[in-house]
C-alpha cells in the first residue's frame, strides 16, 4: 500500500518517450575485449556499481566509433543501469558530474526515465530498497550464473511508487545527502592515504630529503625534520643508502603477535574480518562481519594492528584494523615492535615492492601463500629511530582520520538504510525524515 496521494506505475509507464529508453547491453559478439582501448567511452560493468550513486573501480573503454555503432546501448547522465546477469538486484545511476556518455557491458540493461513523471534519483533509491531489489530478483534464475530470462520484459513490468514529483525530489535529496557524505569520506580517505604513501616513498624509497641535502638543495621540510636526515650516501648490499642508516629486515622492527583462538572462545558479536571484507590497494578497512557467522579457527587482532592477506592473489590486501576483533587465518596480523615504527612498517607492508616480494616467495600449488617467517625477511633500509618516529607522527593523524571516517560512514549508511524503505513506501513522511537525518 502507498499513501492516497501517490500513484503506482509500471516501469514501462515511466520510461522516456523515445526509442531505446529501455535497452540491453550489446551481445557478446559485438563487445569483445579486443575492442577495448586505453581511453575513449567508458564501459559500465557490474563491478563498477557501488553501494552509493558513485561508480567505483577501474573502467575499460571503447572508441567513440564503436560506441556510435552501438548507440542503443549508450547511457547518459540520469540513466539507471541494472545487471541482468551476475549481480542481479544491483542498480547504478549515471552521474551528472562524470563522463558525458558511457556504454553498457553485455551483462547490463538500462532505463531512461521520463523526468516529468519520475525523478531518476528517487527511482534509483526505490531499486536500492528491499522491495525494489525483490522486484529485480523475482524473475531471476539461480541455476548456474544468475540471470533473467527475459530481462527487458521483466523490467518493464515492475511496478514502482510515484509520489508527486516534488516529494520524489525531496526524498531523493534526503537520501542523496547521506550518500554524498559517505562519498566525501571515501574521497577524503583516499586523499589521506595517498599523502601517507607519497611521504613514505619520498623518505624511504627515493630518499628525497637526503638527496636534496647531498646536492646542496633545500629538502623542503621544516628545519626540525630536515636536520634528522644525513647529507650523504654510503654503499651497501642494496646500493646507495643514506649515511648512518642500515640494511636490515622487516622482522627487526615488526612482529606477528600470533593469537590463534578457537570459535567456542569468541563472542559471536565480535567483529570479524575476512579476505572478502578487505578492499584492494587501500588501508581503509570499512567492512566487516560478525564472528558468529564463521565456524573455523581465527586470529585475534587489536585496533591499529596491520592486517595482510597471505593468499595469492590477495597480497595487495592490507589495512589498519579499525577496532579489536578476529580475522581469518588467511590474514597475517602484524604490528611494529615499537609504536614509533608504525608508519615505516605500514608503508613497507602496503608498498608495491612488498607485494612483489611476497608474491615471488609464496608457496603452494592450488592456493599459493606467504607467511610471517618469509615476510619478516623482507629487506629494508633501516633509518634511525628519530626519522621513523617523525614519519609516524606525521601519518598517524592521517590514519586516525581514515578510521574516524570509516565509522562515520557506517553510521550514515545505517541511517540511510533505515530511512530508505520507510521513505520509499510513504511510511515516514518528509518532515520526520528531515529531522532524523538532519537534512534541511
Amino acid at each position: 500500500m502507498v499513501p492516497d496521494d501517490w500513484q503506482e506505475l509500471t516501469v514501462d509507464q515511466i520510461k522516456a518517450n523515445k526509442d531505446g529508453a529501455i535497452a540491453i547491453g550489446p551481445f557478446g559478439s559485438r563487445m569483445k575485449s579486443d575492442l577495448y582501448t586505453s581511453s575513449g567511452i567508458p564501459v559500465i560493468r557490474g563491478n563498477n556499481i557501488s553501494e552509493t550513486r558513485v561508480f567505483v573501480g577501474d573502467f575499460v573503454y571503447v572508441s567513440p566509433v564503436t560506441a556510435d555503432s552501438l548507440a542503443v546501448s549508450n547511457v547518459f547522465p540520469g540513466d539507471l543501469v541494472f545487471p541482468h546477469r551476475g549481480a542481479i538486484g544491483e542498480v547504478g545511476i549515471v552521474p551528472s558530474d562524470g563522463e558525458k556518455r558511457y556504454i553498457l557491458s553485455t551483462s547490463l540493461m538500462k532505463l531512461t526515465c521520463n523526468q516529468n513523471v519520475v525523478d531518476p534519483i528517487f527511482l534509483f533509491y526505490f531499486f536500492r530498497s528491499s522491495k525494489g531489489r525483490h522486484e529485480l530478483l523475482k524473475n531471476a534464475s539461480t541455476v548456474g550464473t544468475p540471470g533473467i530470462g527475459q530481462p527487458l520484459s521483466s523490467l518493464r513490468s515492475i511496478r514502482v511508487p510515484a509520489p508527486p514529483l516534488r516529494e520524489q525530489r525531496a526524498i531523493a535529496h534526503i537520501l542523496g545527502t547521506l550518500d554524498d557524505k559517505i562519498e566525501l569520506n571515501r574521497r577524503m580517505n583516499e586523499t589521506l592515504e595517498a599523502m601517507a604513501r607519497a611521504l613514505f616513498k619520498s623518505w624511504f624509497v627515493d630518499f628525497d630529503p637526503v638527496r636534496a641535502k647531498a646536492e646542496g638543495r633545500d629538502p623542503g621540510l621544516p628545519k626540525h625534520l630536515a636536520k634528522l636526515f644525513p647529507d650523504s650516501f654510503e654503499d651497501s648490499e642494496l646500493g646507495d643508502i643514506p649515511s648512518g642508516w642500515m640494511v636490515g629486515a622487516l622482522g627487526e622492527v615488526a612482529e606477528n603477535p600470533r593469537r590463534s583462538i578457537q570459535p567456542k572462545a569468541i563472542n559471536p558479536m565480535t567483529p570479524y574480518i575476512g579476505l572478502e571484507h578487505m578492499p584492494r590497494q587501500s588501508i581503509a578497512l570499512s567492512e566487516w562481519g560478525e564472528a558468529g557467522s564463521v565456524e573455523s579457527n581465527k586470529s585475534e587482532f587489536k585496533q591499529g594492528e596491520i592486517l595482510f592477506g597471505k593468499l595469492r592473489p590477495y597480497f595487495h590486501k592490507v589495512g589498519v584494523a579499525p577496532m579489536d576483533g578476529v580475522c581469518s587465518t588467511d590474514i597475517v596480523v602484524a604490528r611494529p615492535k615499537d609504536v614509533g615504527w608504525f608508519g615505516f612498517v605500514l608503508g613497507h607492508m602496503s608498498s608495491v615492492g612488498f607485494v612483489e616480494y611476497t608474491n615471488a616467495g609464496s608457496t603452494g600449488t592450488k592456493m599459493p601463500r606467504t607467511n610471517w617467517d618469509q615476510m619478516s625477511r623482507y629487506p629494508i633500509v633501516r633509518p634511525t629511530d628519530d626519522v621513523a618516529l617523525a614519519l609516524s607522527q606525521l601519518i598517524g593523524p592521517f590514519v586516525q582520520r581514515i578510521v574516524a571516517g570509516i565509522f562515520q560512514s557506517r553510521s550514515l549508511a545505517a541511517l540511510r538504510d533505515t530511512l530508505l524503505p520507510k521513505l520509499i513506501s510513504g511510511e515516514i513522511r518528509l518532515k520526520d525524515a528531515e529531522r532524523i537525518a538532519g537534512v534541511a
